[in-house]
């Protein structure tokens, strides 16, 4: 008996070690992203211009959509994996992304996929404020991380948080609408690096 639990054992530990959780996505310098902290998503292309933030487009103003800035860093986010007890940011897992930069719609902002827009064939990333909850009901707020490029990273819509749902699976990119650089679902993705954001002196 002794000798079976010691192999039945043995055996565990090898299926265990074989299963390797997804890599850590990094920062611009080269850490670990980790949850609930604050970074700028930009451009992974050298000397680009204009990070990603919300805003007011067309005739609404609320919910804000997700949109690249024409200059500067944009706004910073937060990351939640569907998993919240690990403490770091992996590719290929869900993720709620959130930033509670001050707007005319006050209550924090999470990524959502918005309803198909017909006059231009898109799906645009629009913002709800619900965090959490993974599920049916929650099914359009979870983006995935992966790898992408030489030493960038792309967003995904493919959630995985509920098994019963059926969804696409679409990289997420760039459109301009009514002079607006939109973050929308595309064939194209948009590659992107995660620069940790310093509180302003």
């Amino acid at each position: 008996m002794g000798r079976t639990l010691l192999l039945l054992s043995i055996l565990l530990f090898l299926i265990h070690s074989s299963i390797s959780a997804p890599e850590p996505v990094l920062d611009t310098a080269g850490k670990k992203v980790r949850i609930a902290t604050n970074y700028y998503i930009l451009p992974a292309t050298p000397g680009a211009n204009g990070g990603i933030m919300v805003a007011s487009t067309g005739n609404k103003t609320c919910p804000m959509d997700v949109v690249k800035a024409e200059n500067g860093l944009g706004y910073p986010f937060r990351f939640y994996p569907a998993n919240y007890k690990k403490g770091v940011i992996r590719v290929s897992t869900d993720q709620n992304i959130v930033t509670d930069t001050y707007s005319s719609c006050y209550q924090p902002k999470v990524w959502k996929l918005d309803q198909y827009d017909p006059s231009t064939g898109k799906y645009f990333i629009t913002t709800a404020y619900e965090e959490g909850n993974p599920g049916l009901r929650t099914i359009k707020n979870w983006f995935k991380i992966e790898k992408y490029g030489t030493g960038g990273y792309k967003f995904m819509y493919c959630p995985s948080v509920c098994s019963d749902c059926k969804v696409m699976c679409k990289d997420v990119g760039l459109f301009v609408k009514d002079g607006q650089t939109h973050l929308a679902l595309a064939e194209e993705p948009f590659e992107v690096v995660f620069q940790p954001w310093v509180v302003p002196s």
